[in-house]
């Protein structure tokens, strides 16, 4: 699987664990958009690397809910994690704009969109 897709997991999982660490698998991966396999693959990966901890709580009727917890270490992971994912969405953001100023000008000297009676975009001032 994608590496930044896989990394970009990792970071939603902790963000959410940080504030809601008594959802359950289910919830998280529906939170999260992916499987349920998905969420329990990653929460064991971030387990066994010691960045959460997962306790298990016996006294529930029905199923066994659980806490999943960073650790001192999961809390440094985060922030490197998050300042990680920053850092590509700004790279992202920065190509999408010049992709915009790129397209913006060919509509500009393309002739024929007129003709097609299409819509003029104004692109946003900022970019």
């Amino acid at each position: 699987m994608n590496h930044l897709y896989e990394q970009e997991i990792r970071y939603k999982l902790l963000k959410l664990l940080a504030s809601e660490p008594n959802l359950s698998q289910r919830e998280m991966a529906g939170r999260m958009g992916i499987s349920l396999g998905k969420t329990n693959y990653v929460l064991t990966e971030l387990a066994n690397k010691d960045i959460i901890k997962i306790k298990r709580f016996k006294s529930a009727r029905d199923k066994i809910p659980y806490t999943y917890m960073l650790t001192p270490h999961g809390l440094e992971e985060k922030a490197r994690i998050t300042l990680k994912f920053l850092k590509r969405k700004l790279s992202e953001y920065e190509e999408i704009k010049q992709q915009i100023k790129n397209i913006a000008k060919e509509v500009e000297k393309d002739e024929t969109i007129d003709f097609l009676g299409a819509d003029r975009l104004e692109a946003p001032a900022e970019i």
